[in-house]
């Protein structure tokens, strides 16, 4: 099984420049996915490739994407620092963890030494550090910080890159990023409500909730989660959680889902655009 890497980009409106990161990605790894959101303003891309690849995938679409977005323009309502933001190599097998830790530092250190762009690492390689932690406050709060002395780069320049920011990057087992729109009239607020509820009745601390104004779908309103071990909470069980709070509409998955993270998911809750064979991870990770 190779391994994964799940580069998000602060892009998620200009197409043109979304197909030119894609094909810098492309040049070394399988893509395998890609899902862009005009709300959240950022796109998600999911490669797969042995070992020794996928850190020059990274290289090449971070330099493609330092190239096509300016963090200065407004970005959208999902929390970020970086046009790269981040760039998690993911291993799927135990047997894998040590390779992926590998990818991720040898990643950090092209994209840094390669693009002058600075490299948070998150997660096991730092300690547990989190996205959350790096990026409280945003673009601006994480500039002072550094120039504070508060946090250090672990790889690059003391400063963001004037148009680029920063970048994180970990080595991680699978997530599933996993979006709940609520039935109208739901507006942010219910949003919010039912985000913090999730959040708070999960014993493990493993789910990270947002929530976001769809404005591009009539104002819809959306939880979006982080599932961080899809095994201890499966989906369907934050989808029973969830319509005991307020009536769905739809969900939504975003890159790939292990199998076993849909066991009992509800048949009558329409899952957005989902393709099993692109996005189940057994299925596409598959090499033909």
């Amino acid at each position: 099984m190779p391994l994964v890497a799940v580069p998000n980009v602060s892009e998620g409106r200009d197409l043109v420049a979304l197909d030119t990161i894609g094909a810098a990605f492309g040049k070394h790894a399988r893509l395998l996915d890609r899902h862009s959101d005009p709300d959240h303003h950022r796109a998600v891309f999911t490669l797969a490739g042995d070992p020794g690849t996928l850190a020059q995938a990274l290289l090449a679409g971070a330099r493609e994407a330092a190239s096509a977005i300016d963090l200065a323009s407004p970005r959208g309502a999902h929390p970020h620092v970086g046009a790269l933001d981040v760039a998690p190599v993911v291993y799927f097998t135990p047997e894998l963890r040590g390779a992926a830790c590998a990818e991720a530092l040898l990643s950090a250190e092209l994209i840094s030494r390669e693009l002058e762009i600075p490299v948070f690492l998150y997660g096991a390689l730092a300690g547990g550090r989190t996205r959350a932690e790096l990026r409280r406050g945003g673009r601006d709060a994480l500039a002072a910080r550094i120039a504070a002395g508060e946090l250090t780069p672990d790889f690059g320049p003391r400063h963001l890159h004037p148009s680029a920011g920063a970048t994180l990057v970990a080595a991680r087992p699978p997530l599933v990023a996993f979006n709940l729109e609520l039935a109208p009239p739901a507006d942010l607020g219910t949003a919010q409500e039912v985000a913090r509820r999730i959040r708070e009745s999960d014993p493990t601390g493993l789910l990270k909730t947002i929530a976001i104004e769809l404005v591009s779908r009539d104002h819809a309103a959306q939880v979006s989660i982080n599932v961080e071990d899809c095994e201890a909470t499966p989906l369907a069980a934050i989808v029973e959680r969830a319509a005991s709070l307020a009536p769905l509409a739809c969900a939504e998955i975003v890159g790939l889902v292990p199998s076993a993270a849909l066991e009992g998911f509800p048949a009558e809750l329409e899952i957005r655009g989902f393709d099993p064979a692109r996005q189940i991870a057994e299925n596409a990770l598959t090499f033909r």
